[in-house]
């Protein structure tokens, strides 16, 4: 199984050098916003960076193993590793500990670790397993169904388990599943449904029933063919009307205050001042912290362990889900630049790979990683610069943790091996 001929393959350098680069620099940041005082062992792993230090030599560790195992064991035992991931994830239910609200994690003495991490790589690999299979035709319903629930299971333990950052990356398989034959119009139907959830909350059922009107309205007149019979306009306007109104009452009685709250000031919702001002100093207090720390970076920043609001720790979980903040106040617009442009070069370095694979599973692999990679990306950067509603979910190689980073490391080399191996691929 580790055996392998390795003559003719070529591991690519652009990706693993862009990898490099985002997790030495992601430890730089980690430094700045976990040390107290002065860093006089970069060893102590009773702080934090320390802790990640330690994180990032198994890194190490765990490529070479990864890059030692045969290209074809990935696909030849994908199903079971995933099947592994889902038992994984059924046994926090029993045995896992509760962080912060949410049953995520194992301990393992002092250290926790967090298997919804390693379940993204392990369901890319069974979701290209299926694809890619001789029988699977992405253009049946059943195969679109089998497919789904693939990537459902795992989303709905995850979901459980009061994970709900964790469970929105899963929505990234979706443009995997465009790129191998899934029909346009559920792509269309997917961004109309939330422009529809995001007008209903905004503006109310009556102002988005206008305006769905006026669209559909706009619609009939311009195709002069293939109009279609006018019920299928109000259907649509129907079924409209009543998600916008099924998703309002959703965000009411269905989820938790603080999840309220966090979409309310993203959208700005609140009209009392007063109540307004509350929910800034307990929902908003982290985002208004990391903007604040952003702006105050300006354009080359205030330099390397000098960020005075990282170091007086305004930001809460500043050295996780909003690391980016000490990027923004220690390295300022040329440092976010450099993790932004680094970040978009992977995704498309990714992509043009994956789009050279000879394999169907190599590349349909290839496609989900980037895709996990720009939902990951985008959402955290997003939220961090209140562009989107605060969820809780890390940037990749960037945040402290080690089940992040190696999740991320497994799910991006495996990639690599596969990509070095196309050249024996027929």
């Amino acid at each position: 199984m580790l055996r392998e001929n390795h003559r003719g393959f070529k591991f690519d350098w652009i990706i693993i050098i862009l990898f490099l680069l985002l997790v030495g620099f992601g430890y730089l940041n980690i430094l700045s916003a976990s040390h107290v005082g002065e860093v006089t062992n970069y060893f102590d792993t009773t702080q934090l960076y320390g802790k990640q230090l330690v994180f990032l030599g198994l890194t190490f560790v765990l490529v070479i193993l990864i890059l030692s195992f045969e290209a074809k064991f990935y696909e030849r035992f994908a199903s079971i590793i995933y099947l592994v991931a889902i038992l994984a994830l059924i046994g926090l239910f029993i045995f896992g500990k509760d962080v912060n609200g949410a049953r995520s994690w194992y301990g393992i003495g002092s250290m926790t670790i967090q298997p919804s991490e390693f379940a993204k790589f392990a369901t890319a690999l069974a979701v290209a397993k299926y694809i890619s299979d001789l029988q699977t035709n992405m253009q049946t319903i059943k195969d679109q169904l089998r497919v789904t629930a693939i990537i459902f299971f795992p989303a709905l333990l995850i979901l459980l388990q009061n994970d709900a950052g964790s469970t929105i990356v899963y929505l990234a398989f979706f443009f995997v599943f465009y790129r191998e034959g899934l029909q346009q119009i559920y792509l269309i139907i997917g961004l109309s449904l939330i422009i529809l959830a995001v007008l209903g909350l905004k503006f109310g059922i009556l102002i988005t029933a206008i305006i769905v009107s006026i669209v559909l309205i706009s619609v009939y007149f311009f195709r002069k063919k293939k109009r279609g019979s006018i019920l299928q306009y109000i259907l649509v306007l129907l079924i409209s009307i009543a998600f916008s109104y099924g998703v309002k009452l959703f965000y009411e009685h269905g989820i938790k205050p603080h999840q309220q709250n966090r979409i309310s000031l993203w959208l700005r919702l609140e009209k009392d001042p007063a109540k307004l001002e509350r929910m800034k100093k307990s929902e908003a207090y982290n985002l208004i912290q990391s903007e604040q720390a952003i702006s105050s970076g300006g354009f080359s920043g205030k330099g390397f362990l000098e960020g005075t609001r990282t170091t007086g720790k305004f930001v809460p979980e500043q050295e996780t889900d909003y690391i980016f903040s000490t990027v923004g106040e220690e390295w300022g617009f040329l440092g976010t630049s450099f993790v932004v442009i680094t970040f978009v070069f992977l995704i498309i370095r990714i992509l043009y790979l994956a789009e050279a694979q000879k394999s169907q599973f190599s590349r349909v692999y290839g496609y989900s990683v980037a895709a996990i990679l720009f939902v990951h990306f985008t959402i955290n950067i997003g939220m961090v610069m209140g562009l989107i509603p605060t969820v809780g979910i890390p940037l990749p190689f960037f945040s402290y943790g080690g089940s992040g980073l190696w999740g991320f490391t497994i799910l991006l080399f495996i990639f690599v091996k596969l990509d070095s191996n196309k050249i024996n691929e027929w």
